[in-house]
């Protein structure tokens, strides 16, 4: 299966970096590149991409607006960044990970592939960043809807069925895990899976 990808970026040597690390990578297909956030919607609904990789400030509408534009449109959306300082609000917006432009191409590779999955891709410094951000008192405890949704989640289900298991939305499903995520000071689905078991958050018996 090829996932069709779609570049917005202000900057066009930027783009053209992108689609040469990417263009030939099996399994991947550029299909279009935009230059602001608004030529991001339209190609988007033109295109049909799975995969957005979105840069957040552009002239013009933002990458962030964007993101909010095409939340639940169809595409996945990657953020791909300079800055580690708008991670909540483009989460929050709707996107599926958070990269900066240091990334090396195999890592952004995975990431393309691992968004297209549905799974939550974030670059250290960005996990930090939300860390902080969310952090609170009882870093480390969880809410009992955090809870339900990281036991489904070790259970194997999808943020989808989670959604469908809570009669929540995946957004919701999306934003619980990040919270989880920063409280077990975890990067991914596995990791805070094992780290609860560690912790006795979760239970060989539920």
């Amino acid at each position: 299966m090829t996932v069709r990808l779609l570049i917005a970026d202000d900057h066009p040597i930027v783009r053209d970096g992108l689609r040469a690390a990417l263009g030939s990578r099996p399994g991947l297909e550029i299909v279009g590149e935009a230059a602001d956030g608004e030529q991001a919607v339209r190609l988007s609904a033109e295109l049909r991409p799975d995969v957005v990789l979105m840069d957040l400030r552009m002239p013009g509408m933002d990458g962030v607006a964007a993101i909010r534009r095409l939340h639940g449109t169809g595409p996945r959306v990657l953020v791909l960044t300079t800055f580690d300082t708008d991670v909540l609000p483009a989460l929050e917006a709707g996107a599926s990970g958070y990269l900066l432009k240091d990334a090396p191409p195999e890592e952004l590779e995975r990431a393309v592939l691992a968004t297209h999955r549905g799974e939550t891709v974030l670059a250290p410094a960005a996990a930090g960043r939300l860390a902080a951000q969310v952090r609170k008192p009882s870093r480390g405890t969880l809410s009992a809807r955090e809870l339900e949704v990281l036991r489904l989640v070790a259970g194997g289900a999808t943020n989808k069925e989670a959604a469908a298991r809570l009669f929540i939305s995946e957004a919701s499903v999306k934003t619980h895990l990040l919270h989880v995520y920063a409280k077990l000071d975890v990067r991914d689905r596995a990791a805070a899976v094992s780290e609860a078991y560690r912790r006795g958050l979760l239970t060989a018996h539920g």
